[in-house]
């Protein structure tokens, strides 16, 4: 059975594309490895990448608190991850090529967590991992099967540090990503 540790040491030697050479460290996942939820991001932003975390900066932190406001423990019920495990320039949306250079990581790494549930955080995620069509206004809070797995997707914290009308939006949809969870 593979494990996150040996996934995370193929990371470290990849030099698939450019953003290897300009990362400061890989951005692999963290929290359980053995955890009902999996938040999905789309790639590491400056400060993850220099912390080598995801979502440390300021959108990381409003996530993590809409976790906890809605009673889902950062630490210990979700594991965390990004579509990319380096950060693109400027903060500029993954290319499609390399989102697919990362796609085999991030399926090996959901298949090693295997958790009950999928949570796309913001659209460029949803589109890769639910639907190449995914409106995130409109499909945000519902539920998918995506092959052996359940998955919905919420805003972005980044949406919501740009636009602060949108955090009741997102509130609900984490209110029912725990009752998803719960239920699953």
């Amino acid at each position: 059975m593979e494990n996150l540790e040996n996934i995370r040491q193929e990371i470290l030697q990849c030099n698939a594309c450019s953003l290897s050479q300009s990362r400061t460290n890989i951005v692999f996942g963290e929290g359980n490895p053995n955890a009902k939820i999996m938040l999905i991001g789309e790639a590491p932003g400056e400060k993850e990448d220099l912390a080598g975390r995801p979502f440390v900066g300021r959108s990381g932190q409003l996530l993590r608190k809409m976790l906890k406001d809605n009673g889902i423990d950062p630490e210990n019920d979700v594991y965390i991850t990004n579509i990319l495990k380096c950060r693109p320039p400027q903060n500029r949306d993954p290319l499609p090529q390399e989102q697919e250079l990362c796609k085999d990581f991030l399926k090996r790494q959901i298949r090693t967590v295997h958790p009950k549930l999928l949570v796309c955080v913001g659209r460029i995620s949803a589109c890769k991992i639910i639907d190449k069509n995914f409106k995130i206004m409109r499909q945000h809070g519902q539920l998918f099967k995506v092959g052996d797995y359940m998955a919905t997707a919420t805003l972005h914290p980044a949406v919501i540090l740009r636009n602060s009308s949108n955090l009741p939006i997102a509130m609900e949809d984490w209110a029912a990503i725990k009752k998803m969870a719960d239920e699953l």
